[in-house]
């Protein structure tokens, strides 16, 4: 018999680590190749894990809600030979995982007046006692007001006594008993350079009054909250708003929309023409098309759009059209809603929501007429569409000025005023409003 080390697959390039959601399979069950074995949640998507052999669950390392690296083994399969094992290549005897890498993250604390100047994607934070924190129980840590001298003092029941988010949680549920724990005299590593920034006060209502009923955010809602702050606290938002008359678009699609649906099988909606028009614009203005890296500017070749989608939950994901500007109207249709329909359907692979240069909202489907759309970092600007409606417009026309009822809409261009200024923001949106305005109604589809 030989083993088989199932690792924590990487879902993508920028995740570092995952949350056992839920084990399928028991110590002892037998398993098939490509059966689901575990579910797992990274900071983009839940995803599910497939066996890679045939065999039986012989150990599983970390339980259900257990924040995990990639790469480190979270279950050994027991397999009929070691050529079943050694054709995917993990032919190994069961061996102890590897510690995760680690690197110092600053703690900032609920209300607190620094952040750091430059950090990267966080992994476990080792402090003076050598114990690991995962992002997501240093996250609680942070939105509970929690230091890292008392978050020393809770007990872990994880691997080598890591604190898992079941022990901070419980932990949190009989904090206002315990006494408060003082800071250790010992001496701290040297902290990392800071920026002071204005923080907002986030006090907490242990005891709201009046008929109040408390609904602890899901892990998602958490997620969201936590990268909307950071954007605003690290792009300085600028929003530029333009009204386009879409007309032309409005009777076009409705005259092309049933052949359109009979000779692609896809429903023909106004964001893939929103995206076409934003596509040509970003080839045309390439500076919006970028990020930041320190004091570098880099400008992104490739023009990945993503589109915000509201879940039934009412949380929001941001899959990406990948080369969104080669891609004809039938093809950024079809891209459009088949992520549109596997997002709602939580079926989305991680790499499709990566890579993204640019967003665009389309807050119009709630019948709102325009917005201010957060940046969705590194990205550098974000376009939302709002709700096309019939307005009274002056038309000018060889007998004189008439009034007309016209389709209207918003566009409402939010950007990184570091980078860009207003005479870009405002020509970028000025121009997507442009080629909406000259469409032609005789377009062939």
């Amino acid at each position: 018999m030989a083993t088989f080390e199932l690792t924590m697959p990487k879902m993508g390039e920028s995740i570092i680590e995952a949350t056992i959601l839920n084990w399928n399979k028991n110590v002892g069950d037998e398993i098939e190749a490509e059966e689901t074995v575990l579910e797992i949640a990274t900071d983009k998507v839940d995803s599910e894990v497939p066996a890679p052999v045939d065999g039986k669950l012989l150990e599983i390392k970390f339980e259900t809600g257990a924040v995990v690296p990639v790469g480190e083994v979270i279950a050994i399969i027991e397999t009929e030979s070691a050529a079943d094992a050694s054709t995917n290549g993990h032919s190994t005897p069961t061996q102890e995982p590897a510690k995760a890498a680690s690197v110092d993250v600053p703690y900032v604390p609920t209300g607190g007046v620094a952040v750091a100047e430059t950090v990267a994607t966080a992994v476990d934070a080792k402090v003076e006692s050598n114990r690991f924190y995962s992002p997501l129980v240093l996250n609680i840590a942070r939105t509970e007001g929690i230091s890292m001298a008392e978050l020393e003092q809770v007990p872990g029941t994880g691997r080598e006594g890591r604190v898992t988010k079941k022990d901070i949680l419980a932990y949190l549920k009989n904090r206002s008993a315990a006494p408060a724990v003082a800071p250790k005299p010992a001496a701290a590593p040297a902290p990392k350079k800071v920026t002071p920034v204005a923080a907002a006060p986030q006090p907490t209502l242990s005891n709201p009054s009046g008929n109040v009923e408390i609904m602890e955010m899901d892990r998602m809602r958490k997620m969201i909250a936590t990268n909307m702050v950071n954007s605003l606290q690290i792009s300085a938002h600028v929003t530029s708003f333009v009204e386009a008359d879409v007309t032309n678009i409005w009777q076009w699609r409705n005259k092309m929309k049933k052949q359109f649906q009979q000779q692609y099988g896809e429903k023909l909606t106004f964001t893939p023409i929103f995206i076409q028009a934003i596509a040509r614009t970003l080839r045309e203005l390439p500076m919006v098309n970028t990020s930041i890296d320190g004091t570098n500017i880099l400008i992104k070749k490739d023009i990945n759009i993503g589109i915000a989608v509201a879940l039934p939950n009412d949380n929001l994901i941001v899959p990406v059209i990948k080369h969104a500007d080669r891609l004809n109207l039938a093809g950024l249709s079809a891209a459009v809603n088949d992520l549109a329909r596997r997002a709602r359907e939580n079926k989305l692979k991680p790499h499709e929501l990566e890579g993204g240069t640019y967003t665009v909202s389309n807050v119009g489907t709630f019948g709102n007429v325009m917005g201010t759309p957060i940046i969705l970092q590194p990205q550098v600007a974000i376009l939302a569409t709002g709700a096309i409606r019939k307005m009274p417009a002056v038309l000018e026309t060889p007998a004189g000025d008439v009034i007309a009822i016209r389709n209207k809409m918003f566009l409402s261009h939010s950007y990184d005023h570091r980078i860009i200024d207003g005479a870009l923001g405002g020509r970028f949106v000025k121009r997507v409003a442009d080629i909406l305005e000259a469409w032609d109604p005789e377009t062939a589809i």
